[in-house]
């Protein structure tokens, strides 16, 4: 029976998909529109792309398994391989985004499933999803559903080059507070070689790249991204799993070519199995993949920040951009009161500060008990009620609040909203199932319980927590923390659910929990925070319009970070911490100020103890800042010196405007020569925005491209404006000193 070959997308990005009656329909290539095969004029190599092609969705279910291999990969799954295309759906939105739908169906277990793709014009991503329906009279077990698989990934290498060398792949191991650490390897150097096993009716070695996430933090170990980069060409393909819980990725061969498949938990690693009742049905989480020709992994993170901006909540603070004064980081550490926090507010507005967060311990009298392991404070299993502790704020948390107001600055509050103090009295308070359990047994992690907000007793208390801050002390500005992974999952109120599954359930939860509040005050802004960048994801940081980056206390450690944070965190969300202290000299406060300049700055420190001068150089930096910070949010990163790496003596990060205008973040950390040249191929002359210490200098290679810059300073930083190129001058320079 033919086989229908369909070509679907925009100019920028299309799929080949064949369209199999008698079998699964599969998606043959990704590409620009050009680039891909026409099935009219080249029959034959769309009939050798569908040999290397994976269903469109691989499911693996109880009592199936896989067909022909077996491993620990996800791939060939015997109910997948026993699907059939039923037909397809294509439309678009005002929008311009174009939605394909490819529908199939297994005939033996009445499963129907459905394969959802999205495209917006001009955007080289593809955002997918699947949907499974149970049509069927028996309940299906599911083991494994894949969000995205992709095949033939090396079919575009130089003839004679293998895949296992021309390919490689970059992956993000994200430590707490050393974030962002990309680094790339050959496929072979990550483990996957071709064994030449084809040759002999084999599909391949078996074996995979493996990199996925356990638990409640979906970025602890590794960002959910990774990028496929070919070597020779730079083409690119970077993707990002859009979940707040578990994921998991895997690359491997397959019939002498390369695939990659991405999917929320699974049963094999994250203790998921959905058990799919006739008339029930399961959505997968969504994933996203960008697509380059050129450029590598810097020219794909600019795509997929422009898919990361259009479906994203929109917020009045992502246009803004406040300086945020937060009293935690080298400052109160979790210890405020009014006594420590007035001279704070007044220091914090004198500097230009525009919204001021009381950070941790408000809400407890005990500063001190039981430091302990990790040296906790007191209040850390206690949380959960948010009443104000009355030793601390004699004079009631209004005085505080009052008084941020009185300074011209939004008042702010820490809460933790998922978690419960072993201690506290909501812990009594609340029925066991608004909490995870497992096994009937209560969870509890590092002195804190778990809420379950699918549960309607967990949700109604924190609605009315977000609704009294709100209300009663004219809170505008949350930040929400979270500072426990609690595993697997939860098996649910009823002890019915798989852990996997249960997690999955309070994660999707917890979204929606976001959006009601954001519904019900469209104008508060919430600040997603986990153990600093522990929970780094698209599903949050869609609602979401601030994101703290990490937890890093040293501030000649911050600028890796900073430096590397536009991969996964849009500018304008990224919070990044500038803690001055009075001990520091004045180039070590451009490196801390600095750091924070190209994204969201989240003041801190003790500007109280300031000497004038100091001060004099904070409110610089700030006045500078909102001179330039309208154009964040249209800004697109890039890496003159390549990502930056941990211990690297010499960073740089560029922002590129609209306009061609770019501004350029520089630091040099001790141990680095004084001098380093910049490659600036689409920049224009370079001029001083901020330095702080002895002068920094420029020197402008208006043939070559490049700028040669001295920090006289180990330890110090220099905020760069580079004008556009001579023909792209705009008339009026956009960034301003």
């Amino acid at each position: 029976m033919p086989i229908t070959m369909l070509r679907w997308g925009t100019d920028e990005l299309s799929l080949l998909v064949s369209l199999d009656t008698a079998g699964p329909a599969r998606l043959l290539a990704l590409d620009a529109l050009a680039a891909l095969p026409d099935p009219e004029r080249e029959a034959d190599a769309c009939e050798r792309l569908v040999r290397g092609a994976l269903p469109l969705v691989e499911i693996q279910a109880a009592g199936g398994g896989r067909w022909g291999t077996s491993g620990k990969r996800h791939v060939d799954g015997a109910l997948s391989g026993g699907l059939r295309c039923i037909g397809h759906q294509q439309d678009e939105d005002a929008a311009g985004v174009r939605t394909l739908r490819v529908r199939m169906a297994h005939d033996t277990t009445g499963l129907e499933v459905t394969a959802v793709y999205r495209l917006r014009t001009g955007v080289p991503v593809l955002r997918s999803e699947a949907l499974l329906e149970n049509a069927g009279r028996a309940p299906v077990t599911l083991e494994y559903v894949s969000s995205l698989t992709l095949s033939n990934l090396a079919r575009r290498l130089p003839d004679g080059t293998r895949w296992e060398d021309g390919l490689s792949l970059w992956l993000a191991a994200n430590p707490w507070s050393g974030e962002f650490r990309w680094s790339r390897a050959t496929l072979a150097e990550r483990g996957l070689y071709d064994v030449g096993m084809v040759a002999y009716g084999q599909t391949g070695s078996k074996n995979r790249i493996a990199v996925t996430s356990t638990g409640s933090w979906s970025s602890s170990e590794y960002l959910p991204m990774g990028c496929l980069e070919d070597g020779g060409s730079g083409r690119a393909l970077l993707w990002q799993i859009e979940h707040n819980g578990s994921w998991h990725a895997e690359l491997g061969d397959r019939f002498d070519d390369v695939y990659l498949a991405l999917s929320g938990p699974t049963d094999r690693e994250h203790q998921w199995r959905h058990r799919l009742a006739p008339g029930g049905a399961f959505r997968t989480v969504p994933a996203a993949v960008a697509v380059v020709a050129d450029g590598g992994l810097q020219k794909a993170v600019g795509a997929l920040l422009d898919h990361r901006r259009t479906t994203r909540r929109p917020h009045r603070d992502l246009e803004r951009l406040p300086v945020v004064f937060n009293d935690f980081m080298n400052c109160l550490m979790g210890d405020p009161s009014t006594k420590a926090l007035l001279p704070l507010v007044d220091a914090a507005a004198a500097a230009g500060a525009e919204v001021f967060c009381i950070d941790a311990g408000w809400f407890d009298a005990e500063p001190t008990r039981a430091a302990g392991p990790g040296g906790v404070p007191g209040w850390w299993d206690a949380v959960g009620e948010w009443q104000e502790a009355a030793p601390r704020f004699p004079g009631g948390l209004e005085e505080v609040t009052g008084r941020i107001r009185e300074a011209g600055m939004v008042p702010g509050l820490w809460l933790e909203p998922e978690v419960v103090g072993v201690r506290g009295e909501v812990a009594a308070i609340l029925p066991d199932g608004a909490f995870f359990r497992r096994d009937g047994i209560r969870l509890a992690e590092w002195g804190r319980h778990q809420l379950d907000l699918r549960h309607p007793a967990a949700r109604a208390h924190l609605d009315a927590v977000v609704d009294r801050l709100v209300n009663t002390y004219r809170i505008g500005y949350l930040k929400l923390d979270y500072n426990i992974d609690i595993g697997p999952g939860t098996d649910g109120p009823r002890g019915a659910d798989s852990p996997g599954d249960g997690l999955l359930g309070h994660n999707r939860a917890y979204l929606d929990w976001l959006d009601g509040v954001l519904d019900r005050h469209p104008g508060l802004v919430l600040e997603s925070c986990a153990a600093g960048g522990s929970r780094t994801d698209h599903a949050i940081l869609s609602r979401l319009p601030i994101h703290s980056v990490t937890d890093q206390q040293d501030f000649r450690l911050i600028p890796a970070i900073a430096a590397a944070a536009p991969t996964a965190v849009a500018p304008e969300q990224a919070a990044v911490w500038a803690y001055p202290q009075a001990e520091h000299t004045d180039a070590q406060l451009s490196m801390v100020l600095v750091s924070a300049m190209l994204g969201r700055i989240h003041l801190s420190g003790r500007p109280d103890r300031l000497s004038s001068d100091q001060m004099a150089l904070v409110c610089e930096a700030l006045a500078v800042y909102k001179t330039y910070r309208h154009l964040l949010p249209a800004a697109r990163p890039y890496w003159p010196l390549g990502l930056p790496g941990w211990r690297d003596g010499w960073l740089a990060l560029a922002l590129g405007a609209p306009d061609g205008t770019a501004l350029l973040a520089l630091w040099r950390r001790a141990g680095a020569p004084p001098t380093v040249t910049i490659p600036l191929p689409e920049a224009g002359r370079p001029r001083v925005l901020f330095e702080a210490g002895e002068p920094v200098r420029l020197q402008w290679d208006e043939c070559g491209r490049a700028l040669r810059a001295e920090l006289p300073a180990e330890d110090s930083a220099v905020l760069i404006a580079l004008d556009a190129p001579p023909g792209d001058r705009p008339r009026t320079a956009m960034i301003r000193r």
